[in-house]
């Protein structure tokens, strides 16, 4: 724990001795020089045009949830890929303006809850900042990290954080498997997909 909190302190810019350290040894040397963009350069992306082409990108939904002193925490999250065979790796990012992550980031620990096909309220729910998300929510402990794990859905994973990285305006988290399954009778309706600002459902 004490290696990915230095990780996560790094990656927000935190100071650390071993980065104080860094950064007095390569004071000395020559930096690139930095300049403005040119009259005629590419503009950045318009953030409108940058939401609306990548949205044709259709994605599974999961709930990223972990225990906590104060209660339980989760958000909705599209951004979920595995990463890594051996060994068992997994990842998501998440905003680094969320106010749930800190909470998640504080357990050290997670757990992917992948979303079928009818789940799309449970979704919502969790999609939405404050309140009590867990309401109504039936859910049991993950059997290793003890994160919620959520009742009838198609799978879940449970892991521990391994490491956290900086991506722009959000966070890349890496979850070291240590746990998952899944359960052949939530995935008959198929995964629940979000494409374009919808939801929709898988037709072979």
């Amino acid at each position: 724990m004490a290696a990915t909190a230095v990780r996560y302190l790094r990656s927000v810019g935190a100071p650390t001795t071993a980065a104080a350290t860094s950064a007095a040894s390569t004071a000395s040397l020559p930096r690139p020089a930095l300049r403005a963009v040119r009259d005629g350069e590419r503009a950045p992306v318009d953030p409108g045009e940058f939401r609306a082409v990548l949205g044709h990108f259709a994605s599974g939904v999961t709930v990223i949830t972990a225990p906590g002193e104060d209660g339980p925490a989760g958000f909705a999250c599209q951004s979920f890929a595995s990463l890594s065979l051996d060994p068992p790796l997994v990842t998501f990012m998440v905003a680094r303006t969320s106010s749930t992550w800190p909470r998640i980031a504080r357990a050290g620990v997670f757990c992917v809850n992948v979303l079928g096909a009818e789940q799309g309220e449970l979704c919502r729910g969790f999609a939405v900042s404050g309140g009590d998300k867990f309401a109504g929510v039936p859910y049991v402990a993950a059997p290793v990290t003890g994160s919620p794990r959520l009742t009838d859905v198609p799978a879940w994973v449970d892991c521990a954080i391994q490491a956290v990285h900086t991506g722009g305006d959000h966070l890349i988290v890496v979850g070291r498997v240590e746990a998952l399954g899944s359960d052949p009778a939530a995935a008959e309706a198929g995964p629940l997909l979000f494409h374009r600002g919808t939801f929709g459902r898988f037709s072979a």
